[in-house]
C-alpha cells in the first residue's frame, strides 16, 4: 500500500483539527468532504486519519453535495 504524503502542514493540521473539532456532526461531515474533495485522489484517506473518522461518513458526506441533501 502506497503511503499517503501529507499535504498540510504541522500548524495548518492543528487549525484543521480545531475548527472541525468545533462543528456539530452533520458539519463536521460535509467539512471533511470538501477538505477530501479538494486533495483528490487519496483525499478520504487522509482526512479520515487526519480527523480520525471513518471514510464511509467522508463518503456519506461527498454523497450528500453530490445530491445536494443538507
Amino acid at each position: 500500500m502506497k503511503k499517503i504524503e501529507f499535504p498540510y502542514s504541522e500548524e495548518i493540521e492543528e487549525n484543521m483539527l480545531y475548527m472541525y473539532e468545533s462543528l456539530n456532526e452533520k458539519d463536521r461531515r460535509h467539512y471533511a468532504a470538501i477538505e477530501a474533495q479538494k486533495l483528490g485522489h487519496g483525499g478520504v484517506a487522509y482526512i479520515s486519519r487526519l480527523f480520525k473518522v471513518s471514510e464511509k461518513t467522508i463518503q456519506s458526506g461527498l454523497d450528500e453535495f453530490e445530491k445536494k441533501i443538507f
